[in-house]
């Protein structure tokens, strides 16, 4: 009997060893082939799948500017140099934090000598796979086609394996305790913020990281006041990089863009979500969160750079406020930058300088009630034509505040983007429980009175 005869095939020995459903797909496929249009489609069908799986490379193409993560990152986006252990992101939805954590990551795999024992934890290990690893800038999606250090995904073990022999693990948070045993070299940690609980991941995890000569911890997260975030935040080994979903806006939507400006604005989400504001209200502060606005400055008249000089320089030091405002023929006002920091009388004074001609600013304004006439001989040691007016403090800190804080309230006052350090100063800042002199909130405080003058200025009563 042949496979083409008119008669079913009849049981053999070898189809009874087979067995009666390998028997029944023989009789199947006897009954497709004999079919005339089988052999007609056989064809199209051979072209089809050779269009749909190309064999040679020449048949991919893509844009290899897309994959130049090193011409493409913004400079918040690379790698800080410095021998850190975390890299803390703090960034706004859309800010490119998951393409960030993957570039990072391939920057550890493939660098000589490269990191092997990755941990790559998310909330849940779905989404481990659907956003760190397989999504549209997950770990899959930074190398180009058919590249040779491009890693695959093994779904039944959770792994990723580079050709380099390097692994990645995926972990679901929820479940910490599955970091006790394993060990690493790179962790890649993504929306911390969100876990249920993230103290005892974070614990486990650094128990574990403990290989190599430099083990690192990559965090990717839109913040919240997590009692972890504070900690990591001001750690010496840590490197903090802050960032907002509007910095991004070249590859999002212009219709997102608009409506979350439009639905959100200057709201707790919005500054917590886009903004990536860490929210901590103080109800004694003379500022609140809601009433720091942003907007882009414009068609400003007069711009000055106030300076409060710290008289020391140690590590317990205060620093040196230097705030840049401006404003325009409406009466409003805008603070433009913080240059604040603690640093050298040398430095300060080139820093004063160096942003008054950056910003074109049309005086500077310093606080001489420590120092007096060497304040201005260091500045003018700098430039000897610089405009300048030295102001002296006669009141105390909340009085002269309080002022400002009252024009932030009416609306007079934006930020011209955030500027994350003089805000939490600000919002911490309240009367009689300043624990360190607020030098920035010194700083803004006279750069706004040189702006508005004292007679425009309502003071705000305590109630």
């Amino acid at each position: 009997m042949t496979l083409f005869s008119d008669t079913p095939f009849a049981p053999t020995l070898q189809t009874k060893v087979l067995g009666r459903r390998q028997h029944k797909a023989l009789l199947s496929f006897q009954a497709l082939v004999l079919r005339p249009c089988f052999w007609r489609s056989l064809p199209f069908f051979l072209k089809a799948r050779q269009r749909t799986q190309p064999d040679s490379d020449a048949a991919v193409s893509y844009d290899p500017a897309f994959y130049d993560w090193a011409q493409n990152a913004r400079d918040n986006q690379k790698v800080p140099p410095g021998d850190w252990k975390t890299w803390l992101i703090l960034a706004g939805r859309g800010f490119g934090k998951t393409r960030t954590g993957a570039e990072t990551v391939r920057h550890f795999v493939t660098a000589t000598p490269g990191s092997r024992r990755i941990a790559l934890i998310s909330q849940t290990m779905d989404e481990a796979r659907n956003v760190m690893i397989e999504g549209v800038s997950g770990l899959l999606s930074v190398y180009p086609p058919r590249d040779q250090e491009a890693p695959r995904f093994e779904v039944s073990t959770h792994c990723v394996r580079w050709p380099n022999g390097a692994v990645g693990h995926l972990f679901g948070a929820d479940h910490y305790e599955h970091l006790r045993g394993p060990q690493f070299d790179l962790a890649w940690v993504d929306e911390l913020a969100k876990f249920r609980y993230p103290d005892c991941l974070y614990e486990q995890l650094m128990l574990g990281l403990r290989l190599g000569d430099r083990p690192r911890c990559i965090i990717s997260t839109t913040p919240r006041p997590l009692p972890l975030l504070k900690t990591l935040m001001t750690a010496e080994d840590t490197v903090l990089t802050r960032g907002t979903t509007f910095e991004n806006a070249a590859n999002l939507a212009p219709s997102f863009i608009a409506s979350v400006q439009k639905q959100f604005g200057d709201s707790p989400m919005g500054r917590q979500e886009l903004y990536a504001d860490l929210l901590e209200e103080n109800r004694d502060a003379l500022w609140a969160r809601r009433h720091i606005r942003y907007r882009k400055a414009a068609n400003l008249v007069r711009v000055v750079v106030a300076v409060d000089p710290a008289v020391t320089y140690h590590e317990e030091s205060d620093e040196t406020g230097i705030i840049i405002a401006g404003k325009n023929g409406e009466g409003q006002a805008f603070v433009l930058d913080d240059a604040s920091g603690r640093y050298h009388p040398n430095d300060w004074g080139r820093k004063v300088v160096q942003k008054f001609h950056e910003f074109q600013a049309d005086r500077v304004v310093a606080e001489v009630n420590q120092g007096g006439a060497l304040v201005e001989g260091m500045l003018r040691s700098f430039d000897a034509t610089l405009p300048y007016a030295a102001v002296h403090a006669t009141r105390g800190k909340w009085t002269r505040a309080e002022p400002m804080a009252a024009l932030y309230e009416q609306g007079r006052v934006f930020h011209d983007h955030p500027l994350y350090q003089l805000e939490q100063q600000m919002c911490a800042f309240a009367p009689g429980k300043a624990a360190k002199s607020p030098d920035r909130v010194d700083a803004l405080v006279w750069a706004l009175t040189e702006l508005f003058g004292r007679e425009e200025c309502i003071v705000r009563a305590w109630g």
